[in-house]
């Protein structure tokens, strides 16, 4: 339990295979976490259902990334019952600002209409968390943010935990022993989230239906 955590003790609790989060919104404390399943999104096995590959084919959206990013984890924190609080506001603030933390942007014109936001470390992202404020929103996001953790060579896509939501697109429980070897061999890597272009809506579910 902490309610003073710098972004450089984040990074080393990350890298160590733990992550915090706050009870609630007005809390003012962080906890770690180390849970014994942890949920992962193969890259290798992400599933484009044919309703969302209609959906993104339709390209009624704009695409971005790190434009937005403090409105995305607004809108992340957006519910009734969030971890998010003050000082992991102030800490993905921080990360962001030293290139380490980045977000995924889905837009109907001038409005952000979706969003993923989370951190990398070598070869590795660790998922923080997603909204929608349309249909599909979320998950028009994370087919961006596995395409683009693929062709900038990470190996690694953290979610933390597993939800439904999460499962329908490919994500899977991997044991804390199976966690932490292919964390040990994402941080050797190199890799650049904001290197790839954004792909046009045909191009990515393309290259996801050869690969899923």
């Amino acid at each position: 339990m902490t309610d003073r955590l710098s972004a450089q003790l984040l990074l080393t609790g990350y890298a160590q295979g733990i992550f915090p989060m706050a009870e609630s919104r007005e809390s003012t404390q962080l906890h770690w976490f180390d849970p014994a399943q942890r949920g992962i999104m193969p890259l290798d096995n992400f599933h484009i259902s044919r309703s969302l590959a209609k959906e993104i084919r339709r390209a009624d959206f704009t695409i971005s990334t790190n434009r937005a990013f403090r409105a995305v984890v607004e809108g992340c924190a957006d519910r009734s019952e969030t971890w998010i609080n003050g000082p992991l506001f102030a800490l993905y603030d921080d990360l962001h600002a030293a290139g380490y933390a980045h977000s995924v942007e889905v837009w109907q014109g001038a409005d952000l209409v979706g969003g993923v936001f989370g951190i990398t470390l070598g070869g590795a992202f660790f998922g923080e968390s997603m909204f929608s404020a349309r249909k599909s929103g979320s998950k028009i996001a994370i087919a961006f943010a596995v395409d683009r953790l693929r062709q900038a060579g990470f190996t690694l896509f953290d979610t933390q935990y597993i939800t439904p939501h999460l499962a329908s697109l490919g994500g899977i429980e991997v044991t804390r022993v199976e966690y932490r070897s292919r964390l040990a061999k994402a941080l050797l890597q190199s890799a650049d989230f904001t290197a790839p272009d954004v792909p046009t809506p045909q191009l990515l579910v393309q290259r996801m239906t050869q690969t899923s």
